[in-house]
C-alpha cells in the first residue's frame, strides 16, 4: 500500500479521498489554491500545499506545480478525484514519467475511451449497441446535414473530446444544423482544445442509465449494478438513484452484460462508468465511458456496501479486487441529491458567499458528503455543488420519504441553495411514480416554482 498520496482536487471529493486514506493508513498531501486556503480538506490533511491563485489553470490544472509538490513531499501516488485532471491522459503519462502512480486507468485507456468517436467504434466492434449516427468524425456542417438526412431528425452534435455536457448541441431540422454544429465546435475548442465532432440520432426523452464497473490489473472485472441519472438540468445531473426502477430483470441483466463487454473491450482497470441512454421502448444504447470515480458513486456504495474509493486505491497499488461478481448483491434503494449554491427562482444563478449557519441531517440510512462548515466560503471560482445528501432504505418510496426528511432537516444560511427545489421534486407525483427522463426538470421547473410560491402565500 502507498505511504503518502497527493490529492489533486478540492471540496467534498477531496474529503472523501482523505478519509479513505486515513482508514488505509496513508498520509495525505493536499494541493490547493489561495481561494481554498481555509477549506476543510486543507485543515484535515497531513500536509497542505498552496500551488497557485484561484483560477483553475493556475492551480488545480497546473500540472507542473502538482507534480513538483508530489515529488517535494515524497508522494507515491496522485489521486485526481473527478473533474480537473481525472481524465487527462497526458497528466497520467507525466505521473508515470515522474515515478508516481496515477490512481486511475492507464493513459492509453483514458485516451481510448475519452475520444467519444473512437470509443463508439470500439463498442460497435465488440457488439455493444450504440446510437445510430456518423461512422467517423464529421468535418463540417454540410456533412452533418447529409448524415442527419439518413438518421432522421432530431440529431445530437457532440464533441469527440467532450464531457460534462459541453460541446453538445441539438438540431431538430435542417435549418438548425449549421448553427448547432458551429456552436458546438466552438465550445469544444474553447473547453477541450479539440473541435472534433461527431453526430448521433437524438433519442427523445430518454433515461440516462449508467453501470458502475470495477477492474484490477489481473483481468478481473465486475459490475456493481446500475444508476438512474435521468434527473438532469442542462446535461448536469441533479438527482441520482440506484437501482433503476425502470429496468426489468431481463433488461437489467442485458445492460450489465453490455457494460462488462465494454469494459473488457477497453482492457479496463480501476473504477469506471459505462453510460447508456434508454429509449421509451426499453432499448439501450452506449453513449460514453467515464474513466474516473463519479460524483454519484455513493448511491452504488449504499446499495452494495462496497467502498469504491478504497477499491480504486487498492487496485492502483497493484492489489487484486477484494470481491468477485457473485459476492456483489444489491440491497434496498438509494437516492442522492446534489445541494448546489444557486437560486432556482433566479434562473439557477450561482450564489457564492459565506455560510453563516449550518445544520446537516443525520439518522438511520442518511449520509452527507460535503466540505462545508459554519463560516466557510462558497467560492465563485468553482463548481456550485456544496454538498451531497444520500439516503438508503429498503424500497424506493421509503427512500423518497427519508430524503424528504433529510432535506427538511438541512439548513444552510448565508447563501441561496436548491434545497427547497429538490424537496418539491420529492413530492412530485410523476417523480414518485418513477415517470422521469432527462427532460423532467426542464419540463417541470416552472410548475414546481409556481407550486412553491403558491404554498408560501397560502
Amino acid at each position: 500500500m502507498f505511504k503518502r498520496m497527493l490529492i489533486a482536487n478540492r471540496g467534498e471529493i477531496a474529503m472523501r479521498i482523505l478519509r479513505c486514506c486515513v482508514e488505509l493508513g496513508i498520509e495525505t498531501v493536499l494541493i490547493h489554491s489561495t481561494e481554498d486556503a481555509e477549506s476543510m480538506p486543507v485543515q484535515l490533511c497531513t500536509q497542505a500545499v498552496c500551488i497557485g491563485p484561484a483560477a483553475t489553470k493556475d492551480s488545480y490544472l497546473n500540472v507542473d506545480a502538482i507534480l513538483t509538490a508530489a515529488k517535494a513531499y515524497a508522494c507515491d501516488a496522485i489521486h485526481p478525484g473527478f473533474g480537473f485532471l481525472s481524465e487527462n491522459a497526458e497528466f497520467a503519462e507525466k505521473c508515470e514519467e515522474n515515478g508516481l502512480v496515477f490512481v486511475g486507468p492507464s493513459a492509453e485507456i483514458i485516451r481510448k475511451m475519452g475520444d467519444k468517436q473512437s470509443a463508439r467504434e470500439l463498442m460497435k466492434k465488440h457488439g455493444v449497441p450504440v446510437v445510430p449516427g456518423s461512422d467517423g468524425l464529421v468535418e463540417d456542417a454540410k456533412e452533418a446535414a447529409e448524415i442527419a438526412k439518413k438518421t432522421g431528425y432530431p440529431v445530437l452534435i457532440k464533441a469527440s473530446a467532450g464531457g460534462g455536457g459541453r460541446g453538445m448541441r441539438t438540431a431538430f431540422s435542417e435549418d438548425e444544423i449549421e448553427q448547432a454544429f458551429e456552436s458546438a465546435r466552438a465550445e469544444a475548442k474553447a473547453a477541450f482544445g479539440d473541435g472534433s465532432m461527431y453526430l448521433e440520432k437524438l433519442i427523445v426523452n430518454p433515461r440516462h442509465i449508467e453501470v458502475q464497473i470495477l477492474g484490477d490489473r489481473f483481468g478481473h472485472i465486475v459490475q456493481l449494478g446500475e444508476r438512474d441519472c435521468s434527473m438532469q438540468r442542462r446535461n448536469q445531473k441533479l438527482i441520482e438513484e440506484a437501482p433503476a426502477k425502470c429496468l426489468t430483470p431481463k433488461s437489467r441483466q442485458a445492460i450489465a452484460k453490455a457494460a462488462l463487454k465494454a469494459a473488457k473491450a477497453a482492457g479496463y482497470y480501476s473504477v469506471g462508468t459505462v453510460e447508456f441512454v434508454l429509449d421509451q421502448d426499453g432499448h439501450f444504447y452506449f453513449i460514453e465511458m467515464n474513466t474516473r470515480i463519479q460524483v454519484e458513486h455513493p448511491v452504488t456504495e449504499m446499495v452494495t456496501g462496497i467502498d469504491l474509493i478504497r477499491e480504486q486505491i487498492r487496485v492502483a497499488a497493484g492489489q487484486k479486487l477484494s470481491m468477485k461478481q457473485d459476492d456483489i448483491k444489491i440491497h434496498g434503494h438509494a437516492i442522492e441529491c446534489r445541494i448546489n449554491a444557486e437560486n432556482p427562482e433566479k434562473g439557477f444563478a450561482p450564489s457564492p458567499g459565506t455560510v453563516d449557519f449550518l445544520h446537516l441531517p443525520g439518522g438511520c440510512g442518511v449520509r452527507v458528503e460535503s466540505a462545508l462548515y459554519q463560516g466557510c466560503q462558497i467560492s465563485p471560482w468553482y463548481d456550485s455543488m456544496a454538498a451531497k445528501i444520500i439516503v438508503h432504505a429498503p424500497g424506493r418510496l421509503e427512500a423518497i420519504r427519508r430524503m424528504r426528511m433529510a432535506l427538511e432537516e438541512t439548513v444552510i444560511e448565508g447563501i441561496d441553495t436548491n434545497i427547497d427545489f429538490l424537496l418539491l421534486i420529492m413530492f412530485n407525483p410523476d417523480y414518485m411514480l418513477g415517470n422521469i427522463n432527462t427532460s423532467f426538470i426542464e419540463n417541470h421547473t416552472q410548475s414546481l416554482l409556481d407550486w412553491n410560491k403558491a404554498s408560501k402565500n397560502a
